[in-house]
């Protein structure tokens, strides 16, 4: 008499089978795969998935922003000012085109490689490093403000404004104040969030658990890690702004 051998099947593959066979079809199949962001945020810190939120939404804005300058430009008539005259600098005589941008897109580019270092001793719970880290970068990102500010103070001074520029279209100083002022705003606002975060990681508040503003729970050094997000986000729309206002 033979007898049947039977082939063990391996555990893996069986669950693999099983969870196959469980997963719904139809309509509810459906709703089930369009609904899998919901499973992807369950392990996600409710801060960190706000911050991307956040910027979600901010994201929808810059790029409406920017698509109305690029509409605006597009369909005027009357000539487009060209930026390498409009942003130009005169030093010892020689006129340099977009000299001070230059400066202003490395300082601000500068300034996302030391957050990404911040981030990094935040992890390592380093709090001097960070916080000096976190501090050099409101440092630089301050400085890109104050010559934003040097910026718009000169090119008011030789009459843009809202509703007319001498070089051309008029829609150059209304597009020019509302994209870098909202971008400006940004800046600034994550400076202060910058400086606050950083002394508080310089206190040990993340070590010690004190309780406060972004420190009602002991080692949440995840907080620079969100900080960073915002930064990094502030640098990247920078470089859209850089290559569609002044290099086009």
């Amino acid at each position: 008499m033979v007898e049947s051998v039977q082939t063990p099947v391996p555990q893996a593959h069986s669950q693999a089978h099983s969870q196959a066979h469980r997963q719904p079809g139809g309509m509810r199949g459906f709703v089930s795969d369009w609904a899998s962001d919901q499973q992807a945020f369950k392990n996600v810190s409710w801060g960190k998935a706000m911050m991307w939120i956040f910027l979600l939404s901010d994201t929808f804005i810059f790029g409406c922003f920017l698509i109305a300058y690029m509409t605006a430009r597009m369909s005027t008539t009357v000539p487009w000012p060209n930026p390498s005259e409009v942003f130009g600098l005169t030093i010892a005589g020689h006129e340099i085109p977009l000299l001070l941008i230059a400066i202003m897109t490395f300082v601000l580019i500068t300034s996302s490689g030391t957050m990404a270092m911040a981030v990094n001793f935040g992890y390592r719970r380093e709090r001097r490093r960070t916080a000096l880290l976190m501090i050099l970068t409101a440092i630089l990102g301050a400085a890109f403000v104050g010559m934003q500010a040097f910026e718009w103070t000169k090119l008011i001074h030789e009459g843009v404004r809202p509703w007319e520029n001498p070089w051309g279209a008029a829609q150059f100083g209304s597009s020019f104040f509302m994209i870098t002022g909202f971008h400006g705003t940004h800046v600034t606002i994550g400076v202060i969030f910058l400086f606050i975060v950083a002394r508080k990681v310089w206190r040990g508040d993340f070590d010690t658990g004190r309780r406060g503003f972004f420190t009602s729970r002991k080692g949440r050094y995840e907080i620079v890690e969100i900080m960073g997000l915002y930064w990094h986000f502030v640098d990247l729309v920078w470089v859209f702004i850089f290559a569609f206002f002044y290099l086009w």
